[in-house]
């Protein structure tokens, strides 16, 4: 596991996988993404993103649920602006951990799927698009040049990493982050695993 910082990056386009949009080539990087359920906490949650949104209130699993009942990412999203002023105090610093386990978790629950799109992104840079964010993602400068901190493409980068030096039965279980206040609609979280993944009938968007 590497350390994430918020120090500037710099890509070229044209030597990099780049994600932006959830319906393009490689869109499914994206946490926008439809069609990667993930069961914690008893629920499903249609998109990395809603997960994401809801561990910002692990006191408020009311607005949790609000979060979770969203039929789109983007509306999951919308709907936890109001309430970010009871954001987890130690927001900044937990939420680079907290996308880390998300991600791990998207990966333990529809492992076949996901694993096999990072493995055909090979050893190439991954950069997430955006129009203004240059912590999560990379914005386009004057040059064409794509610059910002690329958070999540490092991460996405460190578990296609960690992909090829763990065995697969590693990946099907993942560890809490560690932090304290951990907790999901209610639940404190544990271990999550590829078994969690009941037969649901999926919500579309």
């Amino acid at each position: 596991m590497i350390t994430i910082t918020m120090d500037e990056r710099v890509y070229e386009q044209a030597e990099a996988i780049v994600f932006h949009k959830t319906r393009e080539k490689w869109g499914a990087l994206s946490n926008m993404a439809a069609g990667f359920p993930l069961i914690v906490g008893g629920e499903e949650w249609l998109t990395s993103e809603a997960l994401y949104q809801a561990c910002r209130f692990p006191d408020l699993p009311d607005v949790q649920r609000l979060i979770l009942e969203q039929s789109s990412p983007m509306a999951a999203k919308m709907k936890s602006k109001p309430f970010r002023v009871n954001t987890r105090p130690d927001w900044d610093s937990a939420r680079t951990k907290l996308m880390r386990w998300v991600l791990r978790v998207k990966l333990a629950q529809n492992f076949d799927n996901f694993s096999a799109i990072l493995v055909k992104t090979a050893d190439i840079p991954l950069v997430e698009r955006s129009h203004k964010d240059r912590f999560w993602g990379a914005v386009l400068d004057d040059h064409g040049l794509l610059r910002g901190a690329n958070v999540l493409g490092r991460l996405l980068m460190e578990l296609r990493a960690e992909m090829r030096g763990r065995e697969r039965d590693e990946l099907l279980q993942v560890q809490p982050p560690n932090l304290g206040n951990f907790r999901v609609l209610e639940h404190t979280i544990g271990i999550v695993s590829h078994s969690d993944q009941p037969v649901f009938r999926t919500r579309l968007f």
